[in-house]
């Protein structure tokens, strides 16, 4: 493995100077983080390293960059607010490669969004035979190349229009039962006032043509209601609102109404090409475009290096260049038609780093957020590489990361913490990692830790049986879950785990799977609110002070008139980029003044809401709110705010809070994809001793997981391979872990082996 370089900052513009940062939880923290130079952050859950990292130094740069732009170009990006610090001073350009999900457009793939597809595009439109025109003419995103009938989407859609309307209502009385279309709706008065139809008429007695007009009708421009607006009839408005976005994105209630009122199945016309007959009848060494953008990225990037043609010699360069960036990053196992949509956090952050990699830019500050995710120990000594190599090129890297492995290459390292939420937000440790290791810190005692191998395993109850999975890259697998322990899924990136389990117990009675997905919410949405601890919480108040429950609703009765309960109030400043600012008349705090005189204990609501879990549980010391802040406890999250909006969540902490839910009910088989994202070292054995309590109580847990304390500590290991993509979907072992680690010699064995040792 490449070692990092002893370097010393030669003055102080090598150095980015951070002067009282006070974002969120840090307490006026001030250091200098060397430049050109790859810093690892550390710390526990909510000890500020996010805060400092992308809320402090990265939103500064950005913030600042966007200020050169003129006032007109401004108010068409988003708002940034200053970060609340002192001083920063020697920035760089930042690029933030996050692992948020490359939008939730269905058309988006891995071949639009890192333009292997645009320049493949290029080589079929020179090189293609028959010859059909320029590269757009095999864009599915183009009207010349889309297929006709499925608009380059790929698959039909078949929807019940029993499922929209009540036909023996009219317009007035609700006949349309489609979400957001509620009478009185926007929605619903440009149906009703369009003119097209009669509003009390009930649906039945429509003529053919006002059917044909309130259904299919394409966008039309008419008056409704004294205002000038668009029309479309309800089929066409429904297809461009909820089935031209990826599913996954919409909100739980539109997607339960997709389920329930569309079929999906693969376009016959394109056999879910996308694209046109004239380009897919175009070929270059026998294969067309689709045939190119559905092989594995590494058999394309072997197929592009054959082809060899002076008139297109730099476009092939550059497609080369991409694809073999996307193997070298461990993302062979790809295809460029896979959707973005369907790709994890973490492979939509090694996607995106795709781009950066061949980048002619120096002195440019890479922020990347525990890029190890979804990495097995195998890969992320490429991804190391990868780090270094950046920062080779004279460029700042900053890391926010948990794995011993990476914090090992850092040049730098700073240390936050002692603990989480109020109790952290401050430098516990700056220097190398010899000094991290003899800091005493509770990172640098436990970057050494090892978990052991179980002396005893649990001993299964019964199976549970998966037979045939094909799905993916699966090669009709079969194999048996031990019912009553814990076991652990696991594999080389693109093994195939994902697969396995996703695509095989979802819908199984009694099976309750924690994904790390986005909670659907506005900003309104908290943990208090998402767990149902606000219910007791309202309860309490009311009973202590006797009034109602809904006065302590900041969506409800008691919500500050001036900014709807919100907290804060956005101002429009026309060509100026917006701002949203604390709320004057309530402070921030959501309520009316009223409500904030009644108490509980000595604390009004927003007091109480402002609590982090582990306060609030010496608050709360019994019922059903107590209860609900145990199960927050259990699952590592007593740092977090009870009224932290939702949307502020890490996909980690997003699974953990979904699991002190699903703890309330009677489960019988619990799935878990990665739940050490997010996690230090020393909370890691918290969610071991959390899994044991699941599977002591009667429970299976079923765990995706490459983090080799969690490997160690399973009864039963599953493992994924040999490689990823067609080279992997294979179970290539099932046994204990000290089976594996004496008997396999599988890429996980090996690691595992060398982890325990």
């Amino acid at each position: 493995m490449t070692q990092p370089t002893s370097r010393t900052a030669a003055d102080s513009h090598d150095v980015i100077e951070v002067r009282g940062a006070r974002e969120n939880n840090l307490a006026d923290v001030s250091l200098d983080v060397p430049k050109r130079r790859l810093t690892v952050f550390t710390g526990v859950s909510g000890s500020g390293k996010s805060s400092l990292v992308f809320g402090t130094i990265a939103a500064e740069s950005q913030r600042m960059i966007n200020e050169t732009y003129t006032a007109f170009v401004q108010s068409f990006m988003p708002t940034l607010g200053r970060p609340d610090v002192d001083g920063l001073r020697n920035l760089s350009a930042a690029i933030i490669v996050d692992q948020e999900r490359m939008g939730a457009n269905a058309r988006s793939t891995v071949g639009t969004a890192t333009d292997a597809h645009t320049m493949l595009r290029i080589v079929f439109s020179r090189l293609g035979d028959p010859h059909v025109g320029t590269s757009s003419a095999f864009s599915f995103n183009n009207a010349e190349g889309m297929c006709p009938e499925c608009e380059g989407l790929g698959r039909a859609t078949q929807i019940d229009v029993e499922e929209l309307v009540d036909r023996d209502r009219s317009l007035n009385e609700g006949a349309v039962t489609v979400p957001n279309f509620a009478v009185d709706s926007w929605y619903w008065k440009v149906l009703a006032g369009s003119g097209f139809v009669d509003p009390d008429v009930k649906l039945r007695d429509y003529t053919e043509q006002q059917w044909e007009d309130f259904l299919h009708k394409p966008a039309t421009k008419v008056k409704s209601g004294g205002l000038n607006t668009t029309y479309e009839g309800l089929l066409v408005k429904v297809q461009r609102l909820y089935l031209s976005k990826d599913k996954e994105s919409l909100q739980p209630h539109i997607r339960a109404f997709v389920d329930r009122a569309v079929t999906f199945s693969t376009c016959r016309a394109c056999e879910g090409t996308r694209l046109a007959p004239a380009a897919l009848s175009s070929r270059i060494r026998g294969r067309n475009i689709a045939e190119c953008s559905a092989m594995q990225i590494s058999d394309l990037a072997a197929f592009v290096r054959e082809i060899d043609d002076p008139s297109v010699a730099p476009v092939l360069a550059a497609l080369r260049d991409i694809l073999e960036a996307l193997v070298e990053i461990g993302l062979g196992y790809l295809s460029l038609d896979r959707e973005s949509t369907s790709l994890s956090g973490g492979e939509s952050q090694r996607v995106k780093m795709v781009r950066h990699l061949g980048s002619s830019l120096t002195d440019v500050t890479y922020v990347f957020d525990e890029p190890t995710v979804g990495l097995h120990p195998h890969d992320i000594r490429r991804m190391n590489d990868l780090l270094l190599r950046l920062r080779d090129k004279g460029n700042t890297v900053l890391v926010v990361e948990h794995k011993p492995e990476t914090i090992e290459i850092a040049d730098h390292v700073v240390d936050l913490g002692p603990g989480a939420g109020a109790a952290g937000g401050r430098v516990c440790f700056t220097g190398d990692v010899a000094g991290l290791r003899a800091s005493g810190t509770l990172t640098g005692r436990h970057l050494d830790h090892r978990a052991r191998l179980r002396e005893t395993v649990r001993e299964p109850t019964g199976h549970l049986s998966i037979t045939g999975a094909n799905q993916h890259n699966l090669k009709d697998v079969d194999v048996d879950i031990p019912l009553g322990v814990l076991t652990v899924v696991t594999g080389v990136a693109g093994s195939g785990k994902s697969s396995l389990i996703h695509g095989s117990l979802p819908g199984r009675d009694g099976v309750v799977v924690v994904d790390q997905s986005a909670i659907r919410g506005s900003r309104r949405s908290n943990p208090a609110t998402y767990t149902g601890l606000l219910d007791p919480v309202r309860t309490a108040f009311a009973k202590a002070n006797g009034v109602k429950p809904a006065l302590f609703s900041a969506n409800s009765a008691g919500a500050c008139p001036t900014c709807k309960g919100i907290g804060v109030t956005y101002t429009d400043l026309a060509m100026m980029a917006g701002v949203a600012s604390v709320c004057e008349e309530c402070d921030g705090k959501r309520y009316t003044p009223e409500v904030l005189t009644y108490k509980l204990r000595g604390k009004d609501i927003s007091e109480v809401l402002a609590m982090p879990v582990a306060e609030a549980r010496e608050f709360f010391t019994t019922g059903q709110a107590r209860a609900v802040l145990d199960r927050l406890a259990d699952v590592g999250l007593g740092y977090l705010g009870l009224g932290q909006p939702l949307n502020t969540l890490s996909g980690g902490e997003r699974q953990r809070l979904k699991l002190a839910i699903h703890m309330a009910e009677k489960a019988a088989t619990y799935v878990l994809d990665e739940p050490t994202t997010g996690l230090h070292l020393a909370d890691v054995d918290q969610l071991l001793a959390l899994l044991d309590r699941l599977v002591d109580a009667g429970n299976t847990v079923v765990v995706i997981e490459h983090h080799q304390a969690v490997m160690a500590h399973a009864d039963w290991i599953i493992d994924l391979g040999p490689g990823a993509g067609h080279d992997g979907g294979e179970i290539v072992f099932t046994g204990t872990p000290a089976e594996l680690v004496a008997k396999s010699d599988s890429l996980t064995a090996r690691h595992l082996r060398e982890y325990v040792a």
